[in-house]
């Protein structure tokens, strides 16, 4: 299914083709190719790579630090290594 845009554009182009009286073999394409370019998918989300070991609280390590990781860093010692998952579980993303 096309977008408005795209049905558009498509309405242009094909007015300039029969203004320019060029057909589609000129194009160097037959007239019944269609070329259709799907979206790619959005990358799976990300699970959590980080998590405190007391409470729980997660992080995927994208965007800004959360302050939960922020004060287990500074305030309660914890190092990067000590709140890193192993393997990111993907249903708890915070």
């Amino acid at each position: 299914m096309l977008t408005a845009e795209q049905e558009a554009v498509l309405r242009s182009i094909k007015k300039l083709l029969d203004f320019w009286q060029i057909s589609p073999d000129e194009l160097g394409i037959e007239e019944s190719t269609t070329i259709v370019r799907k979206a790619e998918p959005p990358p799976p989300p990300a699970g959590p790579k980080y998590q405190h070991p007391r409470t729980g609280e997660t992080w995927n390590g994208e965007g800004s630090q959360p302050p939960w990781i922020r004060e287990a860093l500074t305030k309660e010692g914890y190092t990067v290594d000590e709140l890193r998952l192993s393997t990111p579980a993907p249903e708890q993303v915070s």
